[in-house]
């Protein structure tokens, strides 16, 4: 009874429309969305209205998602397997002017922002790691050389604290660096 609804966007671009209009006390945002995704609609609302209260809502619950998403200036993060109270009260933190992090969600924050952070090239290289290419596939469509490509894995491994391709891979797709369907 203490909450109303004001708009239902189905996208990004509408998201943005429908905040400038209604200029709601918080917006919970689907991490999923068509076009720019929920971390991406959120920086540019938060470009256009540094003061918005974002929760982000999400089937992704990779250290990486939740890391994007506060990157991109979200003040909270709550799984959609979550029950609606949690929801609830994520809502209802943000609209006090606080951050919402479930307890799971919270320890993957912080397990993040003790990791290093790889690079646009070696995040390429670890998608197509995931993809299942080899040196060469990745050396031919990255425009490398195979020796740069043998170095962008190995910094690669370090940085995920990892001995070899298949277990970069795995956590690739658990911290939710990379998804499948990327």
């Amino acid at each position: 009874p203490d909450l109303t609804l004001v708009a239902e966007a189905s996208n990004g671009s509408e998201a943005l429309e429908l905040y400038r209009e209604h200029l709601p006390d918080v917006v919970t945002m689907d991490f999923q969305l068509p076009g720019a995704d929920g971390a991406a609609t959120t920086a540019a609302l938060r470009v256009e209205f540094p003061d918005a209260h974002v929760l982000l809502l999400s089937v992704f619950e990779g250290e990486e998602d939740i890391w994007r998403a506060v990157q991109a200036g979200a003040l909270g993060y709550v799984p959609k397997s979550a029950e609606i109270a949690e929801v609830l009260e994520g809502i209802r933190e943000l609209a006090r002017g606080r951050e919402y992090f479930p307890a799971a969600i919270a320890s993957r924050l912080n397990a993040r922002r003790s990791r290093d952070t790889l690079s646009p090239r070696e995040l390429q290289v670890l998608r197509a790691i995931v993809g299942g290419c080899s040196n060469k596939e990745i050396s031919s469509s990255l425009h490398l050389s195979e020796a740069a490509v043998k170095l962008y894995i190995s910094n690669t491994l370090a940085k995920l604290g990892v001995a070899d391709r298949t277990q970069a891979a795995i956590q690739a797709i658990r911290r939710g660096i990379v998804h499948l369907d990327d």
